[in-house]
């Protein structure tokens, strides 16, 4: 019985020895618990919103850019095209709309400019200004070439504040550009951007070539066309008119998305244009008054290099110059008339070439023709005249 005594009493002192790292190693677990694995409440009654940091005084560039958007905005107009739908019977007439755009107002007496493509689909169309009026508008003419159009509104002209008019043939490439418009609907909206390129040549509605054109990475999205692109000044130089996609360069809202490459129309094009719209409902394009063999009849004649003359208008720029048609002997043999080799030393090699070229120049300009007659090479100056 004493024997046993002893070991009973370490027995205890063990088991009392245990019991505080029992109680360590608890606590540490709560600890733990408490930091790596309790969840915080979700909803906190007295949660205050957070403190707003000062901001400081906006950037010198964001101030202009602000200054411009909202100097120019209200020159912006959003245009909404409708079709009109008849019954069979054609008693009862639906307008539908059709597309959207954009235009610029031109002047105080209504005259809005837009894309010709943006009204080629249209049986009427209504613009919305700056102040959300909407207006029944009338078409004044375009120019199918150059993909523009006018359009004219009865509106007040205390409501109508015309665009600052600039110039593009002193751009350079890298400066910065801003296009406004209602891309997808979204009413003034502004992108920014820089020229990436002058002198660009894209297809235009009508097929013919439109030079000297902008490319620029300003966003231009559906609903852009018509609307203008501007310098840091604020002033027009260039109407939208195309983004291009993978495919190629689309004209309205075909394409879904923008890839970085815009293109518009130079406002020396469009400051050219839109008046004779205005005076005449169209633009003339400079030209000779004559008629040219297509490629295919002129190499069944032999005449591989060069463009030759069909028919010489009476009267005409080129009549008047003294350029000869073709014609044919008595006895059925064909006469070539003159076959046109260069326009101011740019060489013509086939009969789609002449337009083109042409094209670049205005009514009234005097062109250097280079042109072989019976053999021999000589040069004739022709004023070009309006070729409608």
């Amino acid at each position: 019985m004493y024997l046993d005594q002893e070991p009973r009493k370490d027995r205890h002192a063990s088991l009392l020895g245990t019991i505080p790292l029992l109680a360590i190693v608890l606590f540490g677990a709560f600890v733990c618990w408490w930091v790596f694995f309790r969840e915080e409440p979700l909803h906190d009654p007295d949660y205050e919103p957070r403190a707003v940091t000062a901001r400081g005084d906006l950037a010198g560039d964001e101030k202009t850019t602000i200054t411009l958007f909202e100097s120019v905005a209200p020159s912006v107009v959003y245009i909404t095209t409708m079709q009109v739908e008849r019954s069979v019977l054609g008693l009862n007439a639906l307008e539908t709309p059709s597309g959207t755009g954009s235009g610029i107002i031109w002047d105080s007496k209504g005259r809005i400019v837009t894309n010709y493509h943006v009204l080629m689909e249209a049986d009427t169309a209504v613009v919305t200004l700056d102040d959300g009026s909407r207006w029944k508008a009338r078409y004044v003419g375009g120019a199918e070439d150059l993909d523009l159009a006018v359009l004219h509104i009865d509106a007040p002209s205390r409501l109508l504040k015309p665009i600052p008019v600039g110039s593009s043939d002193d751009l350079r490439v890298g400066q910065k550009v801003f296009a406004i418009g209602n891309p997808f609907g979204l009413d003034h909206t502004l992108t920014t951007g820089v020229v990436s390129a002058l002198g660009r040549r894209i297809p235009s509605v009508s097929g013919r070539a439109i030079e000297d054109v902008i490319q620029t990475d300003a966003a231009i999205n559906p609903g852009n066309s018509g609307g203008p692109l501007l310098d840091s000044a604020g002033r027009l130089i260039g109407v939208n008119t195309s983004i291009m996609n993978p495919v190629g360069s689309t004209f309205g809202d075909a394409a879904r998305a923008a890839y970085g490459i815009g293109f518009a129309v130079p406002v020396d094009t469009v400051n050219w244009a839109v008046p004779q719209i205005i005076r005449n409902g169209e633009v003339g394009r400079p030209g000779l008054g004559i008629y040219v063999f297509r490629k295919e009849h002129a190499l069944a004649l032999q005449v591989s290099d060069g463009v030759l003359i069909e028919s010489v208008l009476s009267g005409s720029a080129a009549a008047n110059a003294g350029l000869r048609p073709s014609s044919r002997a008595r006895d059925g043999t064909p006469i070539l008339g003159d076959i046109i080799l260069e326009v101011n030393g740019v060489r013509i090699r086939e009969s789609s070439e002449l337009p083109t070229e042409l094209s670049k120049y205005k009514i009234g300009d005097r062109v250097l023709l280079k042109i072989r007659r019976d053999g021999r090479v000589m040069e004739v100056p022709v004023v070009l005249q309006s070729i409608n």
